[in-house]
């Protein structure tokens, strides 16, 4: 039987990886990453560290394989979600037939936490209920890009016996949140903040976080919205892609 571990290995920071996700990738004899293309490859280049750092006395190697991309522009979301799952299953299927053997682990190497705006997951079950693969899997938490917002940021995700929101940038431009006084903002392409009606709201912004680009600013809304547009452009356009998370809250 073969076996798949999907390893959460954290935001960035390669401190962030746990004793369990250790252990885990001392089992991997081969590696699957998905390649997103040159300006991403820092992405690339910190799960191989990972892996020389980690990896003791165990023969591994790595697979790489373009990622599918999702078509943009003017067309519906969900749609184009769920048509660049069913080419990334593919990609996984050949993968997984191609390059693991019978009683061999492959490892899928998880930026933040397999369980949070993750679709590895997603395609695996769905490999495994059309039965044309058997396999068995494990999935090892990591350390998500919220919480390393928090940390850097030294402050708790949420207020006392209130609760907390995660959400995307789409949903909070569009409207669809809850009135949380705490709302954790993750995939935002457009500057969403920008259309939050009160302007004294707090908003604790991170980029890059855990790496060695990290920036972070923090304030009200009337005070650093501006700014934080004008550094993340800036951080665009010099590395190429970004990847930030923010909290919203409500004075």
């Amino acid at each position: 039987m073969k076996q798949l571990l999907v390893i959460g290995i954290g935001a960035g920071n390669p401190d962030y990886i746990t004793m369990q996700a250790v252990k885990a990738l001392n089992r991997v004899d081969v590696f699957f990453l998905l390649d997103k293309g040159q300006s991403k490859q820092t992405l690339i280049d910190l799960r191989r560290e990972i892996c020389e750092r980690y990896i003791t006395d165990h023969a591994y190697r790595f697979v790489e394989a373009s990622s599918p991309e999702r078509e943009r522009g003017d067309v519906d979301y969900t749609v184009s979600v769920d048509t660049l799952n069913r080419a990334k299953q593919q990609t996984f299927e050949r993968l997984i037939d191609e390059e693991l053997s019978d009683g061999q682990c492959g490892g899928f190497l998880i930026w933040g936490d397999p369980a949070l705006y993750d679709s590895t997951l997603r395609i695996l079950q769905a490999i495994q209920s059309s039965g044309r693969r058997e396999f068995e899997y494990e999935v090892i938490p990591g350390i998500t890009s919220v919480q390393a917002l928090a940390a850097q940021h030294k402050i708790p995700l949420n207020t006392i016996g209130r609760s907390v929101e995660i959400t995307t940038g789409r949903r909070l431009a569009a409207g669809q949140v809850s009135e949380t006084d705490s709302l954790v903002v993750m995939l935002d392409a457009e500057d969403s903040y920008q259309q939050v009606a009160d302007r004294q709201t707090e908003i604790f912004w991170g980029a890059y976080l855990g790496t060695p680009d990290e920036i972070l600013i923090r304030g009200r809304l009337a005070d650093v919205a501006d700014e934080i547009e004008r550094v993340r452009k800036a951080a665009r356009a010099e590395h190429g892609w970004i990847m930030d998370t923010y909290l919203l809250r409500k004075p």
